[in-house]
C-alpha cells in the first residue's frame, strides 16, 4: 500500500493532474522526517496497518528472515546458504536506491571468506526478484544534446522499504541517527508509490545518471510519450539543490527528440505543495495521490 492508500496522504497532489500539466498546490499534510522513519518501519503492508510499532517491525523481519532461511532455497530448487543470502539482504538494504555494483554485493555476501561468485550473486538476486522481494528501478535512456555516457545499471529497491529497515535489524530511532540511510530508503518509499500511481497510467518509473553527475532521481515515461523527472529530498532544506538537479538534467535533455517534460518536480518528505518561480513543482509525499 501507497501511503495514501494507508491514509497517510491527504492525495491533495494527484500524480494523474502533474502528468496532465495541471499546476496543483497542498497545505502542509503535517508529516514529519520521525512520522516518516516510523513509516518506513511498519511499511505498506495492509495487515500491519494500525498495528503497535513495535509488533509490524517485528512481522517485517521475520519475513525477512524466512526469505533468508527457506523461500530462497525453496525457489531456486538447490542448496542456498541462508548466512550469504541474509549478508546480501544487508548489502541490499545498505544500498537501497543506489547503482551499487554486482561485485559489491559479492564482496559483501562473501565476508570473511572472501567475496561470492557474481554468477551466484546473479542467481541469488534473481530468486529474490522472483520472490517479489526486490524489484530493479532500470536506467532510462533518452536522446542527449552532448555525448555524454549514459549509466545503464538498474537502481536497486526492495518492493517495499520496510523490507530493508526489517534486514538491518533497525528501526525509527536508527534511522533517525543515519540521516544518509534515511534519505535513500525515503527515495525508495516514494519510487515505491510512483509505481503504484504510474501503473494505471501505462507508465514506467525509470532514473536517470549520466557520466557527468547529472541525474534524475525518477523518470515516469508514459506509453503515449509524456514524461516528467523528479528528484527526491528528504528535507525541505533540499529543495533547491534538487531543483538545481533538475535543471541541468534538463539542459541536458535533447527535448527536439524526446519532448518537453509535463513537469519537473522535488517529492519532499516535509512542507507544503507550491510551483516555484523557475517552474519547478514541489510535491510533499504526504499530499501525493493517484
Amino acid at each position: 500500500m501507497t501511503l495514501f492508500e494507508a491514509g497517510h496522504s491527504t492525495g491533495d497532489m494527484s500524480l494523474s493532474d502533474v502528468l496532465s500539466g495541471t499546476p496543483v498546490r497542498a497545505p502542509d499534510p503535517g508529516l514529519t522526517v520521525a512520522g516518516l522513519a516510523e513509516r518506513l518501519t511498519v511499511g505498506g503492508w495492509p495487515a500491519q496497518q494500525g498495528r503497535p510499532l513495535a509488533e509490524a517491525a517485528r512481522a517485517a523481519r521475520d519475513y525477512v528472515e524466512q526469505v533468508r532461511q527457506i523461500d530462497v532455497a525453496r525457489v531456486a530448487g538447490s542448496r542456498r546458504d541462508p548466512a550469504k543470502v541474509g549478508q546480501l539482504l544487508r548489502s541490499l538494504a545498505r544500498n537501497t536506491a543506489t547503482e551499487v555494483a554486482t561485485t559489491v554485493l559479492a564482496a559483501d555476501a562473501g565476508g570473511g571468506d572472501g567475496p561470492v561468485d557474481r554468477h551466484t550473486i546473479a542467481d541469488y538476486l534473481n530468486v529474490l526478484d522472483r520472490l517479489m522481494v526486490i524489484e530493479d528501478q532500470p536506467a532510462w535512456a533518452p536522446h542527449l544534446r552532448s555525448k555524454a555516457n549514459l549509466r545503464r545499471s538498474p537502481k536497486r529497491h526492495f518492493v517495499d522499504p520496510s523490507l530493508a529497515v526489517a534486514a538491518l535489524a533497525a528501526g525509527p530511532e536508527r534511522l533517525l541517527q543515519d540521516l544518509n540511510l534515511l534519505g535513500l530508503l525515503f527515495e525508495s518509499l516514494v519510487v515505491r508509490d510512483l509505481r503504484v500511481f504510474a501503473q494505471p497510467l501505462d507508465g514506467q518509473v525509470l532514473h536517470y545518471r549520466d557520466n557527468y553527475g547529472v541525474e534524475a532521481d525518477a523518470v515516469v515515461q508514459l506509453a503515449d510519450g509524456r514524461w516528467a523527472a523528479f528528484e527526491v529530498k528528504l528535507g525541505s532544506g533540499l529543495i533547491d539543490e534538487g531543483a538545481a538537479s533538475l535543471l541541468r538534467f534538463r539542459d541536458a535533455i535533447d527535448i527536439g527528440k524526446c519532448g518537453q517534460p509535463v513537469v519537473l518536480a522535488v517529492i519532499s518528505g516535509t512542507g507544503f505543495g507550491y510551483v516555484r518561480e523557475d517552474g519547478i513543482a514541489v510535491i510533499p509525499i504526504g499530499a501525493l495521490g493517484p
